[in-house]
């Protein structure tokens, strides 16, 4: 696949250790995107740094828990420091918990909650600046929200869940009426069953076992075909925005 508009331009991207960022970083990297990476596990996020180096691309490992305003304050330092301001950002990170909600798990909500919604949303406030700065410059900006189809489709036992994509997509599609004008691109990205770590928060023997057999039945996405969904959407003409895309097994109804 081709990917214009892309040479030159530096990314952040968080939930880098791993899955869709993991892809999205090497993807952006090998198509001459400095790529800023995010996420909790420092040796994760220095080996793919290594390996990004190695293929002769530009990376920087920023380790930070996006649930603590002061490590994401430290991490955001250390872009800066490192790579300048950036023009891409792709939130990545997420977690996903589910359970019924009569169990009440208060602390999985919780974690879901300052991950998937306020992790994103201290992202945002970090970076606006930098991509409202790069689109009065003429440069392209962009803001792409890793959302689910779990925002739209109801799924049981996954409710917190889907509302904390639900939350995300909608801040997405909010943030277009702020953002827009100023000439900054939000994408907003919902993909469906995807080969990923994510399933690795299932706490839930049956929820677990639920899950392997629509792998088995269905056959899940790679993370490297969302990533070339996030490459596409950055590389379109500064004036196009692909404002909402829905990515899923052909099969997965």
């Amino acid at each position: 696949m081709t990917y214009a508009n892309l040479e030159g331009r530096t990314a952040l991207i968080t939930g880098a250790a791993s899955g869709i960022g993991a892809a999205t970083a090497v993807l952006l990297a090998r198509h001459g995107v400095k790529v800023a990476l995010l996420a909790r596990r420092a040796d994760r996020l220095e080996e793919l740094a290594g390996k990004i180096r190695a293929e002769g691309g530009r990376a920087l490992a920023a380790p930070a828990d996006l649930t603590e305003q002061s490590a994401v304050d430290t991490a955001v330092d250390r872009v800066h420091s490192g790579f300048g301001a950036v023009d891409l950002v792709v939130n990545a990170a997420g977690v996903m918990m589910p359970n019924p909600i009569r169990d009440g798990r208060t602390d999985q909500w919780q974690r879901m909650l300052d991950t998937n919604v306020g992790g994103a949303l201290r992202i945002i406030r970090a970076f606006t600046p930098d991509l409202v700065a790069r689109a009065a410059e003429g440069g392209t900006a962009d803001l792409v929200n890793i959302s689910s189809i779990a925002a739209h489709l109801h799924f049981p036992d996954y409710a917190v869940y889907g509302a904390t994509k639900a939350a995300l997509t909608h801040l997405s599609q909010s943030l277009r009426t702020e953002l827009g004008p100023r000439r900054v691109r939000v994408t907003n990205i919902e993909p469906g069953l995807t080969d990923t770590e994510l399933a690795q928060g299932i706490d839930n023997p049956a929820l677990a076992s639920q899950l392997s057999g629509m792998f088995d039945a269905i056959g899940p996405l790679a993370a490297e075909e969302v990533a070339n969904l996030v490459a596409y959407a950055a590389g379109r003409p500064r004036h196009v925005n692909l404002r909402q895309l829905v990515i899923q097994p052909t099969t997965q109804a």
